[in-house]
């Protein structure tokens, strides 16, 4: 599909290419700007953590001993207030430090203006007490982390550069080394050319295996974070529910448009003017009956033009062998009308609702246009099936390929169709061919 499927497919699949590092990376982790700043963040966790922790227990547990004097509604809702204030502060940290991306847990709804409404609405709402939850959880995990972190990044450091500063205990210490053991009766020291080169060896790999062992830590810093300060699975929900019916909104005033306009350029421009051919030819019939006769049989052949684009409008609407005969009719009609050959299979048990029905047709009916127009394909196939709760449609050709989703073309506007249905549309289509386009569907019988 050389214009639609061949604009910049590459660019959606083919990442831009890197200059190879020299080092594996499993050498260049300690010292990756990556590293770093995860290491910065858990480092930043416990301040941070004994901050937030202090604070909530404070002001939850002062807020419940006053709730018998009525002041404890107030002062709870701020300690909530400030858990979510903290909040900010941490998903921006996670963001900055980690590169994740949690989104803002749900708003307040307060029912009404007035610091009354919102510290009911900062009590009801589930995403305040996550935030709270989140100070209390982290806490423990900060200071572990911190001292697990700590602990290995200076220990590795210490011992890696050992051999570069162990004269200083000779100089002015007094010993031969680094005192590995010692009591009243014996002392072993690292002082000799062997203990040293070892000794830099473990320190080699505890700074190789630190870089890890935080990322691990950071890990599951991350979850913490986007479970309890990110929204809740119910309202990302609902914002995709929102945004989905956004999309259907728009494209069915998209299709009105569409066909007011084929309705006003096409059928309704050919009746007024066999409106006033038919005019013309009642006014001649009696002074000159073959002309009026002539127009009269041009008339006839618009009327004919006319009730042809009705039918093209009516079966871009919902054709009615849909209607009657079921998807294996309709798709089979649409092959036929594809410039390259089409092979139709459709195995379904039973037909699925209307409305899925209908955009299945529509899917592949836009699909098999691209074919037509853009793939340059010597065949085609389109295969549907039901796979458990879905229903799953397939189009390939052997044409050039090069389909990219991401270019805003018509691969585009289809998968927000079938995204405002909870379907998937997904392009396999290297540049070459073939290509391979699946739809998925929720099955609704």
């Amino acid at each position: 599909m050389a214009t639609e499927y061949g604009q910049g497919y590459g660019q959606g699949y083919a990442h831009r290419s890197e200059p190879p590092h020299r080092l594996p990376a499993a050498l260049r982790a300690p010292v990756e700007g990556r590293s770093l700043r995860e290491f910065a963040y858990v480092l930043l966790g416990l301040p941070i953590a004994i901050v937030l922790f202090t604070w909530t227990v404070t002001m939850v547990a002062l807020g419940a001993g006053l709730l018998v004097t009525f002041l404890g509604i107030p002062v709870l809702a701020a300690a909530l207030a400030g858990c979510r204030g903290f909040g900010v502060l941490e998903r921006a940290r996670a963001r900055g430090l980690l590169g994740l991306e949690v989104a803002d847990p749900e708003p307040l709804r307060p029912r009404a203006p007035g610091p009354a409404a919102w510290t009911v609405a900062l009590l009801k709402s589930g995403a305040s007490w996550r935030h709270a939850l989140y100070a209390l959880v982290q806490f423990p995990w900060a200071v572990f982390s911190f001292s697990v972190a700590l602990a290995f990044w200076t220990s590795g450091w210490t011992l890696l550069t050992y051999p570069l500063w162990f004269w200083v205990f000779p100089a002015y210490a007094g010993e031969g080394g680094l005192q590995l053991y010692g009591d009243a009766h014996h002392s072993v020291y690292l002082d000799n050319p062997f203990e040293i080169t070892v000794t830099a060896l473990i320190g080699l790999v505890f700074t190789l295996v630190t870089p890890w062992l935080v990322r691990a830590l950071t890990t599951v810093d991350g979850l913490l974070v986007r479970g309890l300060l990110g929204p809740s699975p119910l309202s990302a929900r609902v914002v995709e529910l929102e945004s989905d019916r956004g999309a259907v909104v728009d494209t069915a005033a998209a299709d009105l448009r569409r066909i007011e306009r084929d309705l006003h350029d096409g059928a309704q421009a050919r009746l007024v003017g066999l409106a006033m051919d038919l005019g013309l030819a009642k006014e001649k019939l009696r002074e000159d009956p073959d002309t009026a006769a002539r127009m009269v049989e041009e008339a006839h052949g618009e009327v004919k033009t006319a009730l042809q684009e009705l039918r093209d409008l009516a079966r871009g609407i919902h054709p009615a062998v849909l209607t009657d005969r079921g998807l294996d009719a309709a798709l089979s009609a649409v092959a036929s009308r594809c410039p390259v050959p089409v092979r139709v299979e459709v195995d379904l048990p039973a037909r699925p609702a209307p409305a899925i029905e209908g955009i299945a047709y529509f899917t592949v009916s836009e699909l098999l246009q691209n074919v037509g127009k853009h793939s340059r394909a010597r065949s085609a196939a389109v295969d549907v099936w039901r796979s458990a709760d879905r229903l799953m449609l397939q189009v390939t050709d052997d044409g050039v390929g090069g389909a990219d989703v991401s270019q805003g073309s018509g691969l585009a506007g289809l998968t927000a169709r079938l995204d405002a249905v909870d379907g998937v549309l997904l392009v396999d289509s290297p540049v070459g061919g073939p290509t391979r386009v699946i739809a998925e569907l929720p099955w609704r019988g």
